[in-house]
């Protein structure tokens, strides 16, 4: 143990407040900001409070930080939308796939995200603009073109963009996060299938149901009750 706390002692500033950004964040996320206290993110480190105001003037400011820095890591799809085939759906496949990968690895963000969002303030924005906006502009962009070109049906391409997102969210939120046994035996990359299927028949994408996956295989045909 004293081993232990000489080794914390030895921290240097930065990585100190490394240690006390990613304490927050597993606490902020579970909790929300104001389900969390000083003396609990103190605790987790075994530091006090003290040394945690070296750092960080309020908890407000702690907290800021905290989204900022997840808010601030983009997305990059630039490899999945360049990549072939280059057709809306394949396209689209691996955009998706690329974000739930984003999210499975790193929970924690899907969670502030939605906490950021109840609680306010321009941080929402900063979420959409560095995980969804270069996504959601993708749809938005490739129905339209697909709808000149006769070869989809969509009465509000935006609105079907956000549509789609809010699917994805969905199965994020429920398989991720509140980790439902309804979808726990369900591989998440196939759920994501069955979701792209049914986005891409619902504005009447040609063959919409043998949709190839990443791996070449079709995609079976979702079934509607």
């Amino acid at each position: 143990m004293q081993g232990q706390s000489n080794q914390k002692k030895r921290l240097d500033a930065p990585e100190r407040k490394a240690t006390i950004l990613s304490a927050a964040k597993s606490l902020f996320a579970q909790k929300g900001f104001h389900g969390v206290t000083v003396d609990e993110i103190t605790a987790a480190l075994a530091i006090s409070p003290a040394i945690l105001y070296r750092h960080f003037p309020s908890k407000e400011a702690l907290y800021e930080e905290v989204l900022n820095g997840i808010a601030c890591q983009r997305v990059d799809y630039a490899e999945a939308a360049l990549q072939e085939p280059s057709d809306f759906a394949s396209v689209l496949r691996r955009l998706t796939l690329v974000y739930i990968d984003v999210v499975a690895r790193d929970p924690d963000y899907l969670r502030m995200e939605m906490h950021g969002a109840l609680e306010g303030g321009g941080i929402t924005q900063q979420f959409f603009n560095s995980r969804w906006k270069q996504f959601s502009d993708y749809i938005e962009t490739g129905l339209r073109d697909l709808i000149q070109e006769g070869r989809a049906h969509c009465d509000n391409p935006r609105a079907a963009s956000l549509m789609f997102q809010g699917m994805i969210r969905e199965v994020l939120y429920t398989k991720c996060i509140l980790q439902s046994e309804q979808y726990r035996d369900l591989d998440l990359s196939h759920l994501v299938e069955q979701l792209v299927a049914l986005f891409l028949k619902a504005i009447s994408y040609p063959d919409a149901t043998r949709t190839v996956n990443p791996a070449g295989k079709p995609v079976p045909e979702v079934q509607q009750h």
